[in-house]
């Protein structure tokens, strides 16, 4: 049975504020870079999230969740559920303050990520995608002890990302427009909310693939919607972290994730060949799956964006 939810409520300044003091340690203030197109071009700027400890800007949210644990939280550590960047996040902030920490990881998981989070002290469980995600929605795990940190529907999580906007205004206080993709809407939510608290008269873009646009959908048919069209494309990174969604989560557009066609190169490479009949059945079944519980879990982050529309 789900626990029950803490109701979804906006991001406060004051929180985001406060998340920054908490992180400045841990994190690193990336810069933000001018793309040079030529003279014909607007000013456009790059936040280089990637150049975090752990290549990603989940390190934000998680160093900020884990400062938050109170003391007999620390005690018993910490766990979280990834695939990657989350879990890394996580381990990191957790080895920083001292505080044991267990991923259970899902086993299609990229091994570089996966000896990423061994290098950084966790202890991992690896599980298939299916456990995960009921692990995910029931916020517990037969063999994972300590206190639970949610990889994305988190409000301390996302006032950690949105620090990322404190330091965007600060290094160009001229910005008239943000652009950041939508997943479950952690990172846009964040980002938008400080700066709308800021400068309210910022525009917010977020951007999907239109081929993978649940939340587009959604707003023009002004209620949530299942978006049924998904069709691979360019945008080969929008897959692992898109499909773990919660009502706070965004996919980090900066530093790339994997997607179901990058299982599939994985797979056929660590057979030494192609997949036989049943695998690909078996790979296509969990792909289909896999995009099922990415719609399913985006309608709850859809109406939480609205609030930063304008």
């Amino acid at each position: 049975m789900p626990p029950t939810l803490e109701p979804i409520r906006a991001i406060e300044l004051a929180e985001v504020r406060d998340a920054r003091t908490r992180i400045a340690k841990t994190i690193l203030r990336t810069p933000l870079i001018r793309l040079e197109l030529g003279p014909d071009f607007p000013d456009i700027r790059l936040k280089l999230e990637n150049l975090q400890p752990i290549n990603a800007y989940k390190l934000r949210g998680a160093a900020n969740s884990v400062a938050m644990l109170s003391e007999s939280e620390r005690k018993r550590g910490v766990w979280t559920i990834s695939a990657g960047n989350a879990g890394q996040g996580v381990a990191y902030a957790a080895r920083q303050a001292g505080v044991p920490c267990t991923v259970v990881v899902i086993e299609t998981a990229p091994e570089s990520k996966i000896e990423r989070m061994r290098a950084l002290g966790a202890k991992l469980i690896p599980v298939p995608y299916d456990l995960a995600w009921k692990a995910l929605e029931e916020r517990s795990y037969p063999r994972a002890e300590g206190t639970f940190v949610h990889p994305f529907d988190d409000h301390n999580f996302i006032a950690g990302h949105g620090t990322m906007g404190l330091e965007i205004l600060e290094d160009a206080p001229e910005t008239a427009a943000v652009i950041a993709s939508i997943g479950g809407g952690g990172l846009i939510t964040g980002v938008g909310s400080t700066i709308k608290a800021l400068k309210p008269e910022i525009k917010i873009f977020g951007v999907e693939p239109e081929t993978a646009a649940p939340a587009a959908l959604s707003f023009a048919k002004g209620s949530p919607q299942v978006f049924t069209n998904f069709k691979q494309s360019f945008v080969d990174g929008a897959g692992l972290h898109r499909r773990q969604l919660g009502r706070n989560e965004e996919s980090d557009a900066i530093d790339g994730r994997e997607s179901a066609n990058h299982f599939r190169r994985r797979r056929r490479s660590a057979g030494g060949g192609c997949l036989d009949r049943k695998s690909r059945q078996r790979s296509d079944r969990r792909d289909r799956l896999w995009w099922q519980h990415r719609h399913e879990k985006v309608l709850r982050a859809d109406w939480h964006l609205s609030q930063l529309s304008g």
